[in-house]
């Protein structure tokens, strides 16, 4: 007698694309057959698949758990009806924020559910050494310890590229510990092309996952590296030009950053597969980019595919496969989730750690004053330009009188002011312009990656309500509106993650989602584009606690450009 029946299933196989009548047989946490319907042993428990297809269950090779605001064990009960059973987690957040200890603490968390939680280690902390200032440092030899712990897979993305590429000791020293583990190199390296890519490619890392030109995601896919597509990479003329490649290449789809709100209103890795469908992926190409594909990156040759003797990690689909609506998800032979909600009991809350990690003692009266050295009058200052579909920053300039050493910015401009959090002094401001915003303000110390305390602000009165009310939470993230604080979301784990239950994490996530939109800052990911303003290896200008950074000179420039009287 085997343990489980799927009978009255349609198989989809991911080797042959063929879709035929089968039962499928689980003994144990394993796939014991995929035999004719009835033939077989009898069961302890048959599921009727009233003719739903059968699949395996969706792996996302590249993601963080941080980003969905949710402790490992929360995001798993929000994932796993979705239809996720396998994710390999970068906790290059939190491990920012507090270092070893934290990897140590997410690991274990993850222990707690049953979605499979691989782990990378994240090779940049900080993003960018020696021109911010984070929590924590990792240095190679602590990269070599934590590639030694149980549960770890991977070398995290390795954003630091241009550092890779022009011969830099320490990123090579920790791509080269990685690589005498012989564990997998994920990268990080947005249009890198012609020579430049060949040199990063020749240390060893072969994936990436950001945004490219068709041609640069041709050019990367040619030369072996592993093309994972996210949904801002899923456009139209991306997937037309690795389509219409002779053989297509084995491409991963994955999430990477998606908050809470947004897994609960459209879905995790199952909202991937249906945009990539939308973009012109064929719907069992995008299955195999979802299942076989990243199962063979992450080196998990026991999933992926519907066939004995593999982790019973299996998904009954509603409709046509092009809809990938998730009806019941079995991870390890046991059903997890069904009809989107989990079927399992939820872990006990346990005390969250990290509390009292933002080292601010309080909102001065002066705060978010921008005081220079500089003559009265109107004088150019470089600013940050953003828009409403990536996460890219381009340089701009605004022009602002100075007056009695003050820059006169509210009414004109909206103000970015970067706090360090993490025990320092540090404090950094530049003007941001591409949206049109009312008077408001957006205090976060959710900020990639060095997640130090960040404002944006279009008036000081709003600014100073955000940061208020974030530091009264011990972190996370507050919108105000003219009228005062309109939405704030805790995040005391950290200040980047929740302990509360999901249901509280995914409101906290939509209210303050919707505050920004009414505010007008209306973006295609709203939570991102406005936490990688700090992302000081993305392209093209970002700005840390210690100033304002040239990404590709890895460089300082000039916060005032000229005079102008």
């Amino acid at each position: 007698m085997t343990d489980l029946r799927i009978t009255g299933g349609r198989v989809v196989s991911t080797f042959t694309g063929e879709i035929f009548d089968a039962d499928v047989l689980v003994t144990g946490e394993v796939i014991s057959g995929v035999v004719p319907p009835g033939a077989g042993p009898e069961a302890a428990e048959v599921i009727d698949a009233g003719g739903r297809l059968v699949v395996p269950g969706f792996i996302d090779a590249h993601m963080h758990v941080e980003s969905s605001f949710a402790t490992p064990a929360a995001f798993a009960r929000l994932t796993l009806p979705r239809g996720t059973t396998t994710v390999l987690a970068d906790p290059h957040e939190i491990v920012n924020v507090a270092g070893k200890a934290a990897m140590r603490w997410m690991i274990e968390d993850g222990e707690r559910c049953p979605q499979t939680q691989l782990w990378g280690v994240p090779s940049c902390v900080p993003a960018l050494a020696g021109m911010e200032y984070s929590g924590a440092h990792l240095d190679p030899e602590d990269i070599d310890e934590l590639l030694g712990w149980d549960g770890v897979s991977a070398l995290a993305e390795v954003m630091d590229y241009r550092a890779v590429v022009a011969g830099d000791q320490r990123m090579h020293d920790i791509v080269r510990v990685a690589r005498e583990r012989g564990t997998i190199l994920d990268g990080h390296c947005p249009n890198l092309s012609g020579e430049e890519l060949s040199k990063y490619l020749a240390t060893g890392i072969d994936s990436d996952h950001t945004k490219n030109a068709p041609a640069v995601a041709v050019e990367k896919a040619r030369l072996g590296m592993t093309v994972m597509l996210q949904e801002k990479c899923l456009l139209p003329e991306v997937v037309s030009a690795l389509a219409s490649l002779p053989q297509l290449p084995p491409l991963c789809l994955v999430t990477d950053d998606l908050a809470a709100d947004h897994i609960a209103a459209k879905g995790h890795l199952d909202h991937i597969g249906r945009t990539a469908v939308a973009a012109g992926l064929a719907p069992l190409d995008a299955l195999r980019a979802l299942t076989w594909n990243p199962a063979q990156r992450l080196r998990k040759y026991d999933r992926g595919v519907v066939a004995p003797s593999k982790r019973a990690d299996l998904l009954l689909l509603d409709g046509e496969l092009a809809d990938f609506a998730v009806h019941t998800v079995i991870a390890g032979g046991a059903v997890v989730a069904r009809g989107g909600e989990p079927t399992y009991p939820a872990p006990d809350v346990t005390d969250h750690p990290f509390a009292g990690s933002v080292h601010i003692d309080e909102i001065a009266p002066d705060e978010f004053r921008w005081r220079l050295d500089l003559p009265d009058g109107r004088h150019k200052f470089r600013a940050l330009k953003v828009n409403p579909v990536d996460t890219y920053t381009e340089a701009a300039e605004v022009r602002l009188d100075v007056l009695d050493g003050e820059v006169q910015w509210e009414g004109h401009v909206a103000l970015l002011w970067v706090r360090n959090r993490h025990g320092r002094t540090n404090t950094s401001c530049v003007p941001v312009i591409g949206m049109s915003l009312g008077d408001g303000a957006l205090t976060t110390t959710y900020a990639h990656d060095s997640h130090n305390f960040v404002t944006l602000g279009t008036t000081r009165r709003a600014m100073r309500a955000t940061a208020e009310a974030v530091l009264a939470d011990d972190g996370g993230v507050a919108v105000a509106h003219a009228g005062g604080v309109a939405a704030r979301l805790p995040l005391a784990v950290g200040g980047v993650m929740s302990a509360e239950p999901t249901a509280e994490i995914v409101a906290g996530s939509r209210r303050v989602r919707e505050a920004l939109e009414a505010w007008g800052w209306r973006h295609a990911n709203p939570f991102m584009s406005v936490s990688t303003l700090t992302l000081a290896v993305s392209p093209s200008v970002k700005i840390t606690d210690l100033g304002l950074v040239d990404v590709l000179a890895r460089d300082w420039t000039p916060q005032v450009l000229d005079c102008c009287h």
